[in-house]
């Protein structure tokens, strides 16, 4: 539980360290392009996933709010209980990111998105570390499902 909760802590200061970097250096509506296909950018989010929800209001704030941190507790439940590494360190950024965005929510009323991929003219939503933490987590957590039930098989 000491691994998860450590890294829960670290996932949640890098989300809101870079966080404070974008938003003490950045300006909304000016990009800054880092390369042909990804661009650092200022954008307030105050839906969820790629904008969904997001004029909704205080309702909005505070049910998404409150969901993510129902999330929040089964998962700790769930990571107190585990005894897969592998599962408790994708649990913990999971817990870790969505922990960030809910910091962001409380404090901002709308969670700060910075990383803007892109194809010339076409634009992934931007999204932060947090977003990119409950990704990761998120996709160890099923890599790991598949590869023991296949491995149940054989």
């Amino acid at each position: 539980m000491f691994f998860g909760i450590v890294t829960i802590i670290l996932t949640l200061l890098a989300d809101q360290a870079s966080k404070f970097i974008v938003d003490t250096k950045l300006v909304i509506d000016e990009p800054i392009e880092v390369c042909d296909f990804f661009n650092l950018v200022k954008v307030w989010n105050t839906g969820i996933s790629f904008s969904l929800f997001n004029d909704y209001g205080n309702v909005g704030k505070f049910a998404l709010v409150i969901f993510a941190l129902a999330v929040v507790i089964f998962l700790l439940r769930w990571m107190y209980y585990e005894n897969n590494r592998l599962k408790i360190f994708g649990l913990a950024l999971i817990i870790g990111g969505a922990l960030g965005n809910v910091v962001d929510r409380i404090r901002a009323g709308a969670v700060l998105d910075f990383l803007d991929f892109h194809y010339q003219t076409v634009h992934w939503p931007a999204f932060n570390l947090a977003d990119s933490f409950i990704c990761i987590g998120a996709f160890l957590l099923i890599f790991l499902e598949i590869t023991k039930r296949e491995s149940m098989y054989k």
